[in-house]
């Protein structure tokens, strides 16, 4: 069962909020909500195009002067405690997300600390901060990375995820072990969403779709990992928003077991698109919605401009969710095809860089 939150009027913190899915999230439930506050936190680091995040913040702050909910952005990071346990004594959140997160697999090989400030301190912050400071529901962003090496698909929430091939599914995979923990012992009800490749206008420009449509338009060469032969279930930005607003509306239900002790208020759930797409496959319809957004010319050599190359260190060749449980829980499924998140993802493309 889970214990039903109505957001209205509630007090929202949402870390990462300039972030791809953070800004989409808030811009969600500033239209939505009747009234309340959602607090906005993010350090604003320049792992990529600060543009792109201050563009992002631009779309809330104006989604904001024609809402009923209060907003208010805040600089700064969740690896600073003492920022952390100041905003929870001033606002006493009822409802925190966080996104904030050191993404990228490939960026942990070499900056590795980087992921520990944020991923592990940064979250263990807000733990403490919801221990000291009651919250009616903790939703945090995990990955389909936890699920590593495993050959079993489609991956299940009910599946051992013990062997991360990256620093940053390690540090995924303890923010859910660390939010058992506080869940155990301070029956703090919390709920990890586990992301599968996210995609869509005004993403983040280090993912393949970005990164290899920039490289296109500059005339250079894409590089295909694994020779192609890799599959992904890409998710479309408004499939994991819808996903996320459901997910903060139904909390863990607090309960205690035969022995008089709380039963962890914890869950974990899959966000993804339920149908594995071939990367060939994915990068043809990119290209084509490219063309067709004039991003690209008509006679555009694609077949010039790619590169088959071999697997990269920390990327698995198949990613595939297994949603069933956030169907059955919260009788939602992400229904956004590629053909149409990536058509929408070029037309922003066009007029953004135009």
């Amino acid at each position: 069962m889970k214990q039903t939150i109505d957001l209205n009027g509630k007090t929202i913190l949402v870390t990462g909020s300039p972030g791809f899915i953070g800004a989409n999230l808030v811009i969600r439930l500033l239209k939505e909500m009747s009234g309340g506050t959602v607090v906005s936190l993010d350090n604003m680091n320049d792992y990529y195009d600060l543009a792109l995040k201050e563009y992002r913040l631009s779309l809330v702050e104006k989604t904001a002067e024609a809402s009923p909910v209060k907003h208010v952005f805040i600089k700064g990071s969740i690896g600073d405690k003492a920022l952390i346990d100041q905003l929870f004594a001033d606002y006493k959140f009822d409802v925190v997300v966080n996104l904030a997160a050191q993404a990228g697999v490939r960026y942990s090989i070499d900056h590795p600390d980087v992921y520990i400030e944020s991923n592990i301190i940064g979250f263990y912050n807000l733990l403490e901060a919801c221990r000291h400071n009651p919250v009616e529901h903790l939703v945090y962003a995990s990955s389909s990375s936890v699920y590593g090496g495993n050959k079993k698909v489609p991956f299940s929430t009910d599946d051992k995820v013990d062997n991360p091939v990256s620093l940053y599914a390690a540090t995924k995979k303890s923010d859910e072990l660390l939010a058992h923990a506080y869940s155990k012992l301070y029956n703090i009800p919390s709920t990890g969403l586990r992301f599968f490749t996210v995609y869509g206008p005004a993403g983040r420009p280090d993912m393949f779709y970005y990164s290899a449509t920039q490289k296109l338009v500059a005339g250079k060469t894409i590089q295909i990992f694994n020779y192609g032969d890799m599959r992904r279930d890409f998710t479309y930005i408004d499939d994991i928003v819808e996903g996320i607003v459901r997910v903060m509306q139904g909390a863990p239900e607090k309960k205690n077991g035969e022995d008089g002790l709380p039963i962890p208020p914890y869950a974990v759930y899959n966000i993804g698109g339920g149908q594995p797409e071939n990367l060939l496959d994915y990068i043809s319809t990119l290209q084509e919605e490219l063309v067709r957004a004039k991003v690209l010319p008509e006679d555009y050599d694609f077949e010039g401009h790619r590169e088959l190359v071999g697997m990269q260190a920390g990327d698995v060749p198949v990613t595939y969710a297994d949603s069933e449980a956030l169907e059955r829980d919260y009788g939602f499924t992400p229904k956004i095809g590629i053909r149409e998140g990536l058509r929408a993802f070029a037309e922003w493309y066009a007029v953004y860089y135009r």
